[in-house]
């Protein structure tokens, strides 16, 4: 057994889909093979950092939940974790991360330009897989996906060391960039098990508002983690000038102290006021309203599947909701 089954079966979320789990880590390693050794190292590196691989899962569980009984939901999940990762090794190196997943980024390992490489490879060899599939509702799914994640990353660059962004502007950002590939994995997980149009409809309302919580909870913890969990540094989102809900909301509800303070952080990108500004988002009561946000998509994700006949499957998606905002890392 490996230690990806093994790590599988103790989660209680995933422990129904073990097996699926191994099967998508063994489709992840024979389509990461590449002629080129540094793409092979580069890609494993990445991999092997694990992560929780919630896209994937949403493939798995979705499928299942539908019924599906057959092994095109594996090359599925397999495409929608490549997505990720490149679109990981392309974020760490436009934000200039140092630290993911408790381990040093890609970029910091090898140099910005490999990374923007591989991540270019991972996203072709996502596309030649989907190919495979012939299957154009999937190609549709995912194309557009891709579309509109490379548009919210724009659109965060535009935003970034702005301190007025609004609430509005900032949420199309989590919708685009985080929410749209948790939409399309439980899409394709509902498409290849066979699932109606208002099915799949149901499912992607569920992954966008799973999305949506998970980036929010993350807006948390970027203020109020603990490093060591959450595998990256605290801050990081302030070190970027990244105007995240918690900060949002106090240009919008803070004494006019505490406005000028994240004002001056977000413009600058300074974190050397990390101390202050967490006094600030606490005292404010933003993290309180950005978790309460976080809680209402969750509660928005559990609904929207609440036709979804009753299985062990459907339990795990309804989990994966509440764990979605209790959790610490």
């Amino acid at each position: 057994m490996s230690a990806a089954t093994q790590t599988a079966q103790q989660n209680p979320i995933t422990r129904t889909i073990a097996a699926d789990m191994e099967a998508v880590n063994t489709v992840i390693r024979a389509r990461l093979q590449s002629e080129v050794a540094l793409v092979n190292q580069i890609a494993e590196y990445i991999i092997s950092a694990g992560g929780k691989r919630i896209r994937p899962v949403l493939v798995l569980l979705l499928a299942n939940a539908y019924g599906y009984k057959g092994a095109g939901h594996h090359e599925l999940a397999a495409v929608v974790e490549f997505i990720h990762t490149a679109t990981l090794l392309h974020d760490d190196v436009v934000d200039e991360s140092s630290m993911r997943r408790g381990r040093q980024t890609a970029n910091a390992m090898f140099g910005n330009a490999a990374s923007v490489l591989v991540g270019d490879y991972l996203y072709s060899r996502a596309f030649e897989m989907m190919t495979s599939l012939d299957n154009m509702r999937v190609m549709q799914i995912l194309s557009r996906a891709t579309t509109v994640i490379a548009e919210g990353e724009v659109l965060q660059l535009l935003n970034m060391h702005d301190p007025d962004v609004t609430q509005e502007s900032y949420l199309r950002v989590i919708r685009s960039k985080t929410a749209k590939l948790f939409e399309a994995a439980a899409q394709l997980g509902a498409l290849v098990a066979g699932a109606n149009d208002a099915q799949i409809e149901a499912a992607g309302e569920y992954g966008r508002s799973l999305g949506t919580a998970f980036q929010l909870i993350d807006d948390v913890l970027d203020y109020a983690g603990d490093a060591a969990e959450i595998g990256k540094n605290v801050g990081d989102d302030l070190r970027e000038g990244k105007p995240t809900l918690p900060l949002i909301y106090v240009m919008e509800n803070g004494t006019a102290e505490q406005r000028e303070l994240i004002r001056t952080c977000i413009e600058q990108g300074d974190e050397t006021h990390f101390d202050a500004v967490l006094a600030a988002v606490t005292s404010s009561g933003a993290l309180d309203f950005t978790r309460r946000e976080a809680e209402t998509a969750a509660r928005r994700a559990a609904a929207a599947i609440a036709d979804l006949p009753p299985s062990e499957y459907k339990d795990s998606l309804l989990q994966l909701c509440s764990f979605a905002v209790d959790r610490n890392h």
